[in-house]
Formats: structure tokens, C-alpha cells, sequence
């Protein structure tokens, strides 16, 4: 083997152990980042869902209780708002403001015994509960993939990667004010 050929190996073998890991840290920074945006679209499918059964519900309990029209009308403004939000910080506070039309809506429920009483209210109400319950899972499991990704392009060398690539940090899903309160609403009575 003669001497250039050598040189010419260790130089394609040091440059390999320099950029085989970097090709890595690019590749694990596009999963990660795939993860993020399907967590996302996971959230956007649960909250389509929800916004999906709110028509329903709001037509049975107009049945019942034509005169709430100022309820009504603050959910189906609600549902717009969210409709129309463009990133997880505008979905964040527009969901809000639709749970909580909902959950205004949901409290004139009480103040009508017939309607409780309707199947077709109850199936509405059992579906809605499963889409909050939802809603709720993909929330947590995109702040979870944010936190990873996150965490992900800050770490060396990763840190390199991202500042070259644009892999910037992704907002985490935060409940708006006053979400902590839930209101408390029972159908049972």
C-alpha cells in the first residue's frame, strides 16, 4: 500500500468519526421534532373532536332552554376562536375560553330536569367526558415530547446542530388563567 492511499484513509476515517455522530444528532433532532409536531396534531385531533360535539349539545339543550341564547351564542364564538387559532399558544387560550362557555352551558343543564333526564343528552355528555379525558392525555404527552425535544437541542452537540439547522424551542401547552378551577357540574341529580 503505498503512502498517499494511507493518508488518504486515516483522513476519510478521521472525518467519519467526526461527522457519522453529528449525522446521528441531526437524525435523532428530526424524530424528535416529528414527535413534537405529532403530539400537536394529536391535540388538534381531540379538540376537532370536542369542537365536533358541541353542535349536538348545544341543539338538545336549546330544546330544553331556548331562552339562554347569550350562552349559546359565547360557545359557538368560542368554537371559532379555536377554529381559527394558528399556534399552540393561541389554541391553548381559545380551548379555554370554549371549556369554559362549555362548562357555562353545561351549569343552565342543572336548571332543567327533563333534559338530564334525555338519552340523548346523556350519550352527548359520556362522549364529551371521553373527549375531555383525551384532550387531557394529549396535552400531557405533548408537553412530555416538548420537554425531550427541548431538552434534546440544548445538550452538547446537539446544541451545535440545532443552532445550525434552526431547531429552535417548541412552546409548551399551558392552561390559561383560572384553569385551574374546574367547575363542578353533575348530572346525576
Amino acid at each position: 500500500m503505498n503512502k498517499g492511499l494511507k493518508v488518504l484513509l486515516i483522513i476519510l476515517g478521521i472525518l467519519l468519526v467526526i461527522f457519522l455522530p453529528l449525522i446521528g444528532s441531526y437524525n435523532s433532532l428530526v424524530g424528535l421534532e416529528q414527535r413534537v409536531n405529532a403530539a400537536q396534531s394529536n391535540i388538534d385531533t381531540q379538540l376537532q373532536r370536542r369542537s365536533d360535539l358541541i353542535p349536538n349539545l348545544v341543539q338538545t339543550v336549546k330544546g330544553y332552554a331556548s331562552q339562554e341564547q347569550k350562552i349559546f351564542t359565547d360557545v359557538a364564538d368560542a368554537r371559532s376562536r379555536l377554529a381559527g387559532a394558528q399556534n399552540i399558544s393561541d389554541k391553548a387560550n381559545a380551548d379555554a375560553q370554549l371549556s369554559t362557555a362549555l362548562s357555562r352551558l353545561l351549569v343552565v343543564v342543572e336548571r332543567y330536569p327533563d333534559l338530564k333526564s334525555s338519552q340523548n343528552f346523556k350519550d352527548l355528555s359520556v362522549a364529551l367526558e371521553g373527549t375531555e379525558n383525551r384532550i387531557a392525555i394529549a396535552r400531557q404527552d405533548y408537553n412530555t415530547t416538548v420537554n425531550n425535544y427541548n431538552t434534546s437541542i440544548k445538550r452538547f452537540p446537539n446544541s451545535i446542530i440545532s443552532g445550525m439547522y434552526g431547531f429552535a424551542p417548541r412552546p409548551y401547552y399551558k392552561a390559561s388563567e383560572g384553569a385551574q378551577e374546574v367547575p363542578k357540574v353533575d348530572f346525576t341529580k
